[in-house]
């Protein structure tokens, strides 16, 4: 059992892979580019659906936030002048909650005067008036956001015009 070193065969040296052939290495490329955009695409998807959750939650949160704000309004106009130190308390809450809407990126609006505008008022009530027709009169409760962004149109009373 005991062998001498000449005895041992030394074991063939394997020779290296040989490269690809050409072909074989356009389609390992083609492969690897296609892997890549497909990477990069999911990526890309990624990134879009996590904006649209975010702002999905974004105006959850605005929405919930819209009724806080009108039941201090409410208040406002329930307390009047019974007590000015807890009426100007409620007010800077109400600020405070309108300055958080605005950072959330929907301003409040009310457009008192303007042209009514389907996109962004809800017609709650017509009055004949001095104003032209189709002009807000009044508004009953304010309207947040903008353009595509709006949360909730406000809602108006429209004029019929001084014949209407």
């Amino acid at each position: 059992m005991n062998q001498r070193r000449e005895d041992v065969e030394a074991p063939e040296a394997s020779a290296p892979p040989e490269p690809p052939a050409p072909q074989d290495q356009n389609s390992s490329d083609d492969a690897l580019k296609r892997a890549l955009a497909d990477l990069d695409n999911l990526r890309k998807r990624f990134v879009r659906e996590v904006a649209r959750e975010r702002d999905l939650e974004r105006r959850g949160v605005a929405k919930q936030w819209i009724l806080v704000i009108d039941n201090l309004e409410r208040a406002l106009e329930y307390a009047k002048g019974d007590c000015p130190g807890f009426v100007e308390g409620v007010k800077v809450v109400r600020d405070q909650a309108l300055e958080v809407m605005t950072r959330l990126g929907f301003g409040r609006f009310d457009d008192l005067g303007r042209d009514f505008d389907p996109a962004r008022h809800e017609a709650v009530a017509t009055a004949s008036g001095d104003v032209p027709s189709g002009r807000i009169m009044g508004v009953v409760r304010a309207g947040y956001g903008s353009g595509e962004n709006l949360l909730r149109p406000a809602g108006v009373v429209v004029s019929r015009g001084p014949d209407g």
